[in-house]
């Protein structure tokens, strides 16, 4: 839950009517409610369709709401954990809540045992106004593939609604919520410095969790903790978030700085864990293949892992988008996130291959978005660090762990069967390929197949690892 209470939004002097209507647009997506919030956040990492300056404006998007009644929120506290849920409560900040988004409003209490905790309810009626809204959405999607199919193939707007569907879900039942946190907190257990609040009783609408005790990372004080500190807590978040996108393969989508609270023991702790995105192993590794290759300034190496995050079609360049990448990659590598927004790079190849006809996994706004956000909040807590730098020092836990992933009895069966079913079908792959190549079309079914050999990407960076070792004097 956000700790905001509002801000003041006058439209400056002498905006161009650009601005004006990017500001509009903002406006009418807070005022039409959280899911239309989400979906902008999401646009504003897409360059690809969206202009800059109506994405510069959807990046300030924030789910505020005003604050409502305590009273209108009794009647869900007593539906959901009973009539006498006072007496579960020696005190109950009713006054002013922690937060008020379009979803629900959070308030301080203490349970009769003594523990500082937050209340998290609800808000009567925002669960069947999400699932209209996405019913609505729905239509307009199917609307867009009929009218312009080009376009929907290359964007393919459906499958990117239904990604924020899905990690919306957790948000409109608590339950979900507290089994994320259950589950980030055990992802945590490894880091000192990380911690995730403990959920204590959840009903499909009130959540009861531990007070995560802080100020929010963009209102934090540079002289509130030691520089040491401040380092050791970023490197710390990011390795986390690393081990949420590569191992756990299910991450918080939305890390920005109102979600992380620093305590004055120099501890980060993520909150709100409503939204959750959630890719799969090959997803996962195409992504890792992308940051390592921004990390190590590989261009051509950078295009191919973009290139098994999606899919490509019939007037795709991939050899223009290479292009496009070997020039744009020396000018990310070994910039500290005080000179170079990591998430804007990302956006940029966004970009670069939806221009060039590639498809992107609509999965990779969601990751992308948390990456920029995880990013948002390191610079606010460390500008310093050097991202690049935390990819290659937590690479080798990564791999380690995909290592033992990959030998597992399970995974073994797996790339077995798929050996089988390869020899299987050899013959009529040979045939097909050179029909291909009569026909001229054997580039794209092959980058096509490509993206679905999920040890392929990790025998990539482990022999790029391995090259890059042996390059390095000594």
């Amino acid at each position: 839950m956000r700790k905001r209470y509002g801000r003041a939004d006058a439209s400056p002097a002498g905006d161009t009517p650009e601005q004006q209507q990017a500001r509009a647009i903002r406006h009418a997506l807070e005022q039409l409610g959280p899911l239309y919030v989400k979906i902008g956040q999401i646009l504003s990492t897409r360059p690809d369709f969206i202009p800059d300056h109506v994405r510069t404006e959807l990046a300030l998007l924030t789910d505020q709401a005003t604050v409502r009644p305590f009273s209108l929120f009794v009647p869900v506290l007593a539906e959901e954990l009973g009539p006498d849920w006072r007496a579960s409560f020696s005190s109950f900040d009713t006054d002013r809540p922690l937060g008020a988004a379009s979803l629900a409003q959070a308030y301080r209490a203490t349970r009769s045992d003594g523990t500082p905790c937050v209340v998290k309810i609800q808000r009567p009626g925002s669960h069947g106004n999400v699932l209209g809204d996405m019913s609505v959405l729905r239509r307009v999607a199917g609307l867009i593939s009929r009218v312009g199919p080009r376009f929907d193939e290359l964007i393919d707007t459906g499958a990117m609604l239904d990604v924020i569907f899905r990690a919306m879900a957790d948000e409109l039942d608590f339950t979900r919520e507290a089994a994320n946190m259950k589950d980030a907190r055990k992802a945590a257990k490894q880091f000192k410095n990380v911690k995730v609040p403990k959920p204590i009783v959840a009903t499909p609408r009130v959540l009861v969790q531990t007070l995560a005790d802080g100020e929010a990372a963009h209102r934090m004080k540079m002289d509130q903790l030691s520089r040491k500190q401040r380092k050791r807590m970023a490197k710390e978040f990011v390795a986390y978030m690393f081990r949420s996108y590569f191992i756990e393969r299910t991450f918080h989508a939305d890390p920005h700085p109102g979600n992380v609270l620093v305590s004055a023991d120099g501890k980060a702790h993520v909150i709100d864990w409503g939204m959750v995105g959630r890719i799969d192993r090959s997803t996962s590794a195409a992504m890792l293949g992308t940051l390592v290759a921004m990390a190590y300034n590989d261009g051509p190496a950078l295009a191919q892992s973009w290139i098994r995050l999606g899919s490509t079609t019939p007037w795709s360049d991939l050899g223009g988008f290479t292009s496009d990448i070997k020039r744009f990659v020396p000018h990310i590598a070994n910039a500290s996130l005080s000179e170079l927004n990591f998430g804007v790079a990302l956006t940029s190849v966004l970009a670069f291959s939806t221009r060039r006809g590639i498809q992107t996994s609509p999965n990779v706004s969601i990751l992308g978005k948390s990456v920029a956000n995880m990013e948002g909040t390191v610079r606010h807590i460390h500008p310093d660090l050097k991202l690049s730098d935390s990819i290659r020092e937590v690479l080798q836990d990564v791999l380690l762990d995909l290592a033992r992933d990959s030998a597992s009895p399970e995974q073994v069966a797996q790339y077995a069967l798929h050996g089988m079913h390869a020899l299987a079908e050899g013959p009529g792959h040979g045939f097909r390929a050179l029909s291909d190549i009569a026909d001229r079309q054997l580039t794209i079914h092959n980058h096509t197949r490509l993206r679905d050999n999920r040890a392929s990407t990790t025998a990539y960076v482990l022999g790029l690892l391995a090259l890059r070792h042996r390059s390095r004097p000594g």
